[in-house]
């Protein structure tokens, strides 16, 4: 049952994700990174009582544990790790980015971090689009209504 207001969300998160994928490809993560992100996000309204004030957000607890692993999908790509599009750096900046990668440069905690960082941003952001869209179809109260007898 605590789910249910989750399972109710599935339309919208194909809709969403439809919309969001710009942002995705802007991104320094690939689809297939992305998709590994999110299987480990759980969605969450935060005073789901109060329609007007509650907000969706996203439960990045479990990131930490797939983050090794998105090093790993851009080795099985056959590439470095990517770079936000219009990032600064230019063609340089890719090159150098790929060598850290061969010689280890750079840490790999730091880089874990910074992947970690990045994907919390980016699944924030996604939640308040997602927020967004079901406001936007008349949706979100409902929502709010089945996350607080869920939580009840």
């Amino acid at each position: 049952m605590a789910d249910n207001w989750q399972d109710h969300l599935a339309g919208a998160r194909m809709r969403v994700d439809q919309q969001f994928e710009q942002q995705v490809k802007s991104s320094r993560f690939s689809s297939q990174e992305w998709g590994l992100i999110m299987t480990a996000v759980e969605f969450e309204v935060r005073s789901a009582g109060d329609p007007d004030g509650a907000r969706l957000v996203a439960n990045t607890a479990k990131l930490e544990a797939v983050v090794p692993e998105l090093g790993k999908i851009q080795e099985e790509m056959g590439g470095a790790p990517r770079q936000p599009s219009g990032s600064s750096g230019g063609l340089f900046g890719r090159l150098r980015q790929y060598l850290d990668g061969l010689t280890g440069d750079g840490g790999p905690e730091g880089g874990d971090d910074e992947q970690l960082a990045a994907a919390r941003t980016l699944t924030e952001n996604y939640a308040a689009e997602l927020q967004a869209y079901l406001e936007e179809q008349g949706r979100w109260a409902d929502v709010c209504a089945m996350a607080a007898e869920a939580e009840a």
